[in-house]
């Protein structure tokens, strides 16, 4: 038999959990999990295993037995070997300046140009250049400070924000294929607890105030500009999945395996073209190096919990089969390795954050806000076509769903966090129907598409990665 876990014992979390929302209804036949860990359990389950299964010690076949460079970093060291936040000089803030004047007045074009081109940085480009190649070959992530929110009008703040990272990253994800109903490239998201200005149940962590765990977004790059932050609570952590990666690889080599398996995930969102409510792949995957030895090789972390326990309103569903005891091992190894090994960066209003999605994964702090003081982020998906990482076969369709087809014409910038329209055509009709949401009851159930009545159809909103979500 295989020997326990050799896991640091550490006290359960002790990060505000201000706001935790219900868990989400598990599945038939679901293992005891849910989206906030649980350390008693955890352990448990760790012990039941390694005392009861014959559990692989051999990580997969061509996997490395560690992962070596920049980043693999443990958060208790990093801070003295690296300086990640970059402060604006005045020249520099003088250049923004310059070039949000010369987007808005001399050129006077939709958001959805601004590019390097449009914003041009003659005094920072070469800087920011710098800090993108350290996200891909470096500790992969940073943050840039300086920035005088209170300054700009909201709209100013964001063409400022999508000016800069179009010098980190050029090209923008598509967040959402929709707005106002309407078909749209959505890449600019917004971050924040919109609980006490809606009914509605949420199911997304990203819009209470919840603790939220440790995952990745989807992409190359995630950055986040904090408008505002909480009165308490909210701290930013980062932690390495190379380091994490190396802890599993040495101690329980047989959960590298359950990683690299295919997993089924249910997918909360509607996207162009989407069909399949159900994704199929691993949690990582294996890079070997090039031949040409130009790429050292690498593993990528791709995954975010709720897609296997579900969250508040959106529980995952029955017509998939439930996760294993595996993977719940597995999932909460990461989580709790995540705590570990990370760092909190210190996010401070005007602050923008990047960090390498594919190789950092990130969790949040509970919060509280106030009425004078409110935790507000803008997020990002952002791509580097010349230090670009490899995109994994397997995540090759999640990519293109992102990237995929996104134009400048049909690129939205929302100015502020979405919020559900209802049923539009008939509302009184819409309200009959209980695996609905309708504005005015308190008691849904968030659900898909449920047909016609009378030729009219009747739709959904679900709350998703960014928002609410016709389905």
């Amino acid at each position: 038999m295989a020997t326990a876990a050799i896991l640091t014992p550490v006290a359960p979390p002790s990060a505000p959990t201000f706001g935790t929302t219900p868990a989400a209804q598990p599945p038939p036949g679901q293992p005891d999990i849910s989206y906030h860990p649980n350390w008693e359990t955890y352990q448990a389950r760790v012990a039941r295993r390694t005392q009861t299964e014959n559990l692989s010690k051999e990580i997969p076949e061509g996997f490395p037995k560690e992962l070596k460079g920049d980043l693999v970093w443990e958060g208790e060291t990093v801070a003295k070997e690296y300086k990640w936040t970059y402060t604006f000089t005045d020249e520099q803030l003088e250049d923004i300046n310059n070039a949000l004047a010369h987007f808005n007045l001399a050129l006077n074009i939709a958001k959805g140009y601004i590019s390097q081109e449009t914003f041009p940085l003659p005094k920072t480009h070469d800087e920011l250049r710098r800090l993108s190649r350290e996200l891909h070959f470096g500790h992969g992530f940073f943050v840039l400070r300086g920035l005088d929110v209170d300054r700009y009008t909201r709209e100013e703040n964001i063409i400022i924000y999508a000016g800069i990272s179009s010098h980190i990253g050029s090209i923008r994800g598509r967040q959402d294929a929709y707005y106002d109903g309407k078909r749209a490239d959505v890449v600019l998201g917004h971050v924040k607890d919109v609980r006490s200005t809606t009914k509605i149940k949420i199911g997304s962590p990203a819009y209470t105030a919840d603790k939220q765990v440790f995952h990745t977004d989807s992409g190359d790059i995630v950055s986040l500009f904090a408008l505002g932050t909480a009165a308490e609570g909210g701290a930013s952590r980062l932690a390495s999945a190379w380091r994490v990666y190396n802890h599993i690889a040495e101690t329980r080599p047989d959960l590298i395996r359950t990683l690299a398996e295919d997993w089924e995930a249910e997918l909360f969102t509607k996207t162009v073209n989407d069909t399949d409510k159900v994704s199929r792949r691993p949690l990582i995957h294996h890079q070997p190096a090039s031949t040409d030895g130009k790429t050292p090789e690498r593993v990528v972390l791709q995954y975010a919990r709720r897609y296997y326990v579900g969250f508040g309103a959106l529980p995952r569903g029955n017509h998939i089969p439930p996760i294993t005891e595996a993977q719940a091992e597995a999932l909460d190894t990461l989580h709790f390795l995540g705590e570990r090994f990370s760092v909190s960066t210190d996010f401070q209003k005007g602050d923008i954050q990047y960090v390498n999605n594919v190789a950092v994964f990130h969790a949040r702090d509970g919060f509280r806000d106030t009425e004078d003081q409110q935790r507000h982020l803008l997020r990002l998906w952002l791509r580097d076509p010349e230090y670009a990482w490899e995109t994994p076969a397997a995540l090759s369709e999640r990519w293109e769903r992102v990237y995929g087809g996104v134009t400048p014409e049909l690129q939205t910038f929302p100015l502020e966090p979405p919020h559900p329209l209802g049923m539009q055509k008939d509302p009184a009709r819409w309200q009959r129907h209980r695996n609905c949401l309708a504005l005015t009851d308190e008691n849904f159930t968030l659900g898909s598409r449920v047909g016609e009545e009378d030729g009219l159809e009747l739709w959904c909103y679900v709350v998703v990665s960014n928002g609410y979500h016709r389905v």
